[in-house]
């Protein structure tokens, strides 16, 4: 199985200091079709104006996963967590029994873009928690490097559930495969560029849902950057 959700399909706010686009039902856009694929709850890609950002809110048993495209993404929580994020970071935070936080662009002279994703744990009530990593472009050109991970293997942010996030910037050239377990699901969301993946051509912001296949093959990039989810069913 396997169905195709295009970039321009999907919801879309505009409010002035932010513009934001939803792969997912969220806040007021609403498709039954797509309201999650497995555990993967949301991937929203944000633009946030110089100097404005998300105030401090709650949130409660979920992860949370940004990944910085560009510019400079400032956090702060209520367990005492400040940083501020670049190309290349990735930051986990799990929400578990309870946390306030606010994200805001860290620069006043240049947006801020970023993808914020949100994964249902497969724990309720956790003590909340913070980690963040860095993974360079090297380590993801031509391969798929593991980024976020149930047990935190090979250096990536830990997230509570069964789950896996890789990262990917395929070129000319790149073919590059994943096993996939025919009972677990598949999510491709392209950042960048052009990329095929099991035939299917997607470019930016296209995601291909995948399901009952026991591989995932990418190749025909061009300037590619992708991200590849590994869900339970």
């Amino acid at each position: 199985m396997m169905e195709v959700r295009r970039s321009e399909e999907r919801g879309a706010a505009h409010h002035g200091w932010l513009m934001s686009k939803h792969s997912f039902s969220f806040a007021d856009y609403y498709d039954p079709r797509h309201s999650g694929y497995g555990p993967l709850l949301v991937i929203n890609e944000d633009r946030v104006a110089p100097g404005a950002g998300f105030g401090t809110h709650g949130h409660r048993d979920m992860e949370i996963i940004s990944y910085v495209l560009d510019g400079a993404l400032e956090h702060k929580d209520s367990m005492g967590t400040g940083s501020v994020l670049h190309y290349g970071d990735v930051q986990r935070m799990s929400a578990g029994s309870g946390v306030r936080h606010s994200e805001f662009n860290g620069s006043k002279t240049d947006p801020v873009h970023f993808l914020q994703i949100w994964i249902e744990p497969d724990t309720k009530g956790i003590p909340p928690s913070y980690e963040e990593k860095h993974f360079s472009t090297d380590s993801k050109k031509g391969k798929l490097r593991l980024v976020a991970s149930r047990d935190g293997r090979q250096d990536t942010v830990l997230i509570h559930q069964d789950a896996s996030i890789y990262a990917a910037i395929l070129d000319e050239g790149d073919k590059v495969e994943h096993a996939l377990d025919s009972e677990r699901l598949a999510y491709v969301h392209v950042i960048r560029g052009d990329v095929t993946v099991n035939g299917v051509p997607l470019k930016d912001g296209d995601a291909l849902k995948i399901g009952g296949e026991e591989r995932v093959v990418f190749d025909k990039a061009e300037a590619a950057e992708l991200l590849l989810f590994d869900l339970p069913a």
